[in-house]
């Protein structure tokens, strides 16, 4: 269980430097500014995830995902539907028929690319599975999107690459422009993968 936390924008294509001491990893750049940093997770800061819904429920879910029928982030690693499978993780996130809102759902189908040389899922895409739909979940409750800002996840299982799983997200609370959500995956059988929670600072939706 881990939390992370971004405190700058990353750059592309610079040299950055990691350093860890006294349990918590920290990114700077090479002039020193602190990017990001990790720590260990509080147990105490996971909601319980709600039930999950079947794979057919979070496929049809899925299908509402606000990015499919207009502008959302259409460049991200997790949700943009321009990236093809394999390039993106395409995990697309709507409400749940009869849900309540902001109660999403959708699948995400692990590919190979994906995966490291044991088969599963690598860390750093479970993470970014669980990362988009928890600002969707606010957007679908009309709160807008957001930016995010720490995020402690746990993952319990890996999936393994061909599997298909289904995420949720859940707005848990907000005050002011933080707002916080919970993540799920789930296997395609309700067995509970990983869990996130984050925070987000609320932005407007970009017309």
């Amino acid at each position: 269980m881990v939390t992370g936390v971004l405190r700058a924008p990353i750059a592309l294509d610079t040299p950055l430097r990691v350093v860890r001491r006294n349990g918590i990893a920290r990114l700077t750049g090479l002039d020193g500014q602190l990017i990001a940093e990790a720590r260990p997770g509080d147990p105490a800061d996971f909601p319980i995830p709600p039930a999950p819904p079947t794979l057919a429920e979070a496929e049809v879910a899925g299908r509402g995902f606000v990015g499919l029928s207009g502008p959302f982030h259409p460049v991200c690693f997790t949700c943009a539907d321009a990236l093809e499978e394999g390039y993106g993780l395409r995990v697309f996130v709507g409400r749940l028929h009869a849900g309540e809102p902001g109660l999403v759902a959708g699948l995400w189908r692990v590919h190979a690319n994906f995966a490291g040389p044991d088969g599963v899922a690598r860390l750093d895409a479970v993470w970014a599975a669980l990362d988009c739909p928890g600002s969707v979940a606010w957007v679908d409750q009309g709160g807008g999107a957001g930016l995010l800002g720490t995020m402690t996840c746990e993952i319990l299982r890996r999936p393994a690459a061909g599997e298909t799983c289904i995420v949720t997200a859940w707005p848990v609370q907000a005050s002011g422009r933080k707002r916080v959500a919970g993540t799920a995956l789930f296997s395609a059988t309700g067995e509970l993968l990983a869990r996130s929670q984050q925070i987000w600072i609320g932005r407007p939706i970009a017309d």
